[in-house]
């Protein structure tokens, strides 16, 4: 009987199991949900607070994505990425420091740290 029941356990393992029709609902859910070409950019330029950064994206919404971003240093230069993201070769990006110096472009003051004497022990 022992024998019998894993004949008959072996010959069922080998068929694959059915497709329920709730996998199938699934699978198209997730095709309604599926990510969509997209194309955006922005920029913002303070001359107050020298607060200076951009960024552009586009997707083609099968898994490539293409952008580029910069942003104004406390130094005075432009840092410029750029960066293409895909399935197969994942998250690679080029970094790019552009000198320069904004006219009457000031760094942001950062107040000295304290100066103190610890307390003699009595």
């Amino acid at each position: 009987m022992i024998i019998f029941a894993a004949c008959v356990a072996t010959t069922l393992a080998q068929y694959a199991a059915p497709e329920y029709p709730a996998h199938h609902a699934y699978a198209q859910a997730e095709q309604a949900h599926a990510p969509a070409p997209y194309n955006f950019e922005y920029s913002v330029n303070d001359p107050h607070t020298y607060d200076v950064h951009s960024q552009s994206e586009y997707s083609d919404g099968k898994g490539y994505v293409k952008g580029t971003y910069s942003l104004l240093e406390a130094d005075g230069s432009t840092r410029v990425v750029e960066y293409i993201a895909d399935d197969h070769s994942g998250f690679n990006a080029e970094v790019k420091k552009i000198e320069g110096h904004i006219q009457g472009y000031k760094a942001p003051y950062s107040a000295p740290s304290p100066a103190y004497r610890p307390t003699p022990y009595k």
